[in-house]
């Protein structure tokens, strides 16, 4: 006896249509994203050379145990995270304030959100070769404002210094990408129900409480977001370092670190290696990221 014909559901009619649309996209996805991820995983356990990478040899983990042997490659790790944590802080603290201000009731705030885009609008290696020149030790618009002032006799070579090169990348990273954490967390505070407020307001609620007991656990989700792709973007960051103090081992992040070792070294093997660790460790300050971030929610939800 036949079974009898069961149509499929509507769920499982909808999760064929999305899965039928997403499919151009999974393969250009597959074609130009996991396909050079997967060579790359591969080469960094070959001893291939970036001019001749068809001729290689298996050599297991060596790659690996010479990059973490390497102590310009933890240096450059370090350099990674002070900066990502940094930038990211203060970015976040700066962009929260700027979108509370952008988000209120005062005049020209029209032509302020406008004016408040153009350091991120501006690709990055223009705004590090424009700060250059403004940090430049003679003829720096910096120095020439601080010597004004009386605040100096000479001028700072500020990308020379060790003491000061970390910090002066920070802040430029922070005028030029603060602008993105005002725009996503603008747009989480513009979509936060007001009637919340009006009771609040109603009910004798002050300001300050107000924010901390509904705007920030409503914009919770919002900043989250924001934080997320802003370290993502920090923990690969090349070009910024690369072009304020060139190949600095003070600022040497581990992009730049394995540029080198692939680009002027030659080193396929090992480049590779590094670029898989950065992948990983990408994925690993992820995953935390969203467990902990899930974690807390579940913890406030109950």
């Amino acid at each position: 006896m036949r079974a009898a014909f069961r149509p499929a559901s509507l769920g499982t009619l909808r999760a064929r249509s999305a899965w039928l649309f997403l499919a151009p996209s999974l393969i250009v996805l597959t074609a130009v994203a996991l396909w050079p991820l997967a060579r790359t995983f591969f080469f960094s356990f070959t001893d291939a050379e970036l001019t001749q990478p068809d001729i290689y040899e298996l050599v297991g983990f060596d790659n690996y145990r010479t990059l973490f042997e390497d102590p310009l490659w933890w240096k450059s790790f370090s350099n990674t995270l002070v900066f990502a944590a940094v930038s990211v802080s203060i970015e976040t603290v700066l962009g929260l304030a700027i979108a509370l201000l952008l988000n209120s009731h005062i005049k020209g705030r029209g032509a302020m959100r406008a004016i408040i885009l153009i350091p991120w609008s501006i690709p990055v290696v223009v705004s590090a070769r424009m700060w250059q020149w403004m940090l430049h030790d003679q003829f720096g618009i910096i120095n020439h404002l601080l010597k004004g002032l009386g605040l100096i006799d000479t001028g700072i070579a500020w990308t020379a210094d060790t003491n000061l090169v970390m910090p002066v990348i920070i802040a430029v990273d922070i005028w030029i990408t603060t602008p993105f954490m005002v725009l996503l967390i603008l747009a989480g505070l513009q979509m936060l129900p007001r009637s919340i407020y009006e009771a609040a307001a109603i009910d004798g609620v002050p300001a300050w409480r107000q924010f901390t007991s509904i705007t920030l656990p409503l914009l919770g989700p919002s900043i989250a977001v924001a934080v997320l792709f802003r370290l993502l973007d920090a923990l690969r960051m090349f070009d910024l370092s690369y072009v304020l103090s060139s190949n600095s081992d003070d600022t040497k992040t581990v992009s730049i670190y394995a540029r080198e070792i692939l680009v002027n070294f030659q080193d396929m093997g090992v480049g590779s290696a590094a670029s898989t660790a950065i992948f990983l460790m990408i994925a690993i300050v992820t995953a935390i990221y969203v467990t902990l971030f899930r974690l807390n929610r579940r913890l406030l939800g109950a």
